[in-house]
Order: C-alpha cells, then structure tokens, then sequence
C-alpha cells in the first residue's frame, strides 16, 4: 500500500433533493476544487466510504457534507462509524444540516464533527457558506494521507 494525497473530492450526504441541487450548483457556479458525489442515505455513505458495491473504484473523500435526518442509517450513526474506524477517523466531516436545536450542535461536536453549519433559507447566505466550506476544506487545510 502505497501513501499518497488524494485528490480533491467531497461527499455529500443528503436526502432533500432541493438542497442536493442547492449544493451541486453552488460547487459548480464557483467552480468549487473538488469533485462532488451525492448519496441520498446514511446506509449510502459508508457503503461509499468502504468502497462497496457500486462505490468499489471510488475515490477516498477529502470533506464530507453530512445531513443529520436521513433514511436507512442517521448522520449521527453515519458520524460515529466514520470516528470508530481508524481508516476514516481523519476525514473532516461538517454537518450541513436544517437543525439548529443545541442537543443537536453538542451531539455533533461530541461525535467528533468538525463542523456544524446550520443551512440558511436564504440562496446568498447558502451559498456564502458553502464556500467559504470549499475555501477552508479545499483549499487551504492540508488533508491527511490516505492509505489507498
């Protein structure tokens, strides 16, 4: 096994397709630095993350944008299996979510977030946090290296 840096790229782990298409814009009106995937349920992602079934060839995410409320497998449920595990303990993960009840935000935090952002009704004021997301995540933190 070799260590080398991944390349960019985000997973973004969403069930509303209005915020889906929200994201997918956002990363591509500013030309965001990394390539972007979206699954739709907890179950999804860490099927992507383990690189099973459809996601075997997938490439190892960089940031992950983690919905709180999602069918099959919960973003809290998805965040302690990604802290549990040595291999993906260092992905940065930001909850992206509608929630801004503070059990919610301590919960996060307490899971091992990196971050919680609480998605603005306003299209500027989602689209200034989102990239200022892709700016920090992206573009000036250094990921770690990944085992591939």
């Amino acid at each position: 096994m070799s260590l080398t840096l991944s390349t960019s790229s985000v997973l973004v782990v969403e069930d509303d397709p209005g915020d889906q298409l929200l994201i997918r814009e956002v990363f591509e009106e500013h030309n965001a630095a990394g390539a972007l995937t979206i699954v739709e349920d907890g179950a999804a992602a860490l099927e992507y993350l383990h690189r099973e079934g459809e996601y075997a060839d997938a490439p190892r995410p960089t940031l992950m944008l983690l919905d709180l409320n999602l069918p099959k497998r919960s973003g809290r449920d998805v965040l302690e299996q990604v802290r549990f595990e040595s291999d993906l303990r260092a992905l940065p993960v930001v909850v992206l979510t509608t929630s801004d009840e503070e059990v919610d935000v301590v919960r996060a935090y307490a899971a091992g977030a990196n971050a919680y952002v609480t998605k603005p009704l306003n299209w500027d004021d989602f689209t200034t946090k989102v990239r200022k997301l892709d700016e920090f995540y992206l573009r000036t933190a250094r990921p770690p290296l990944h085992r591939n």
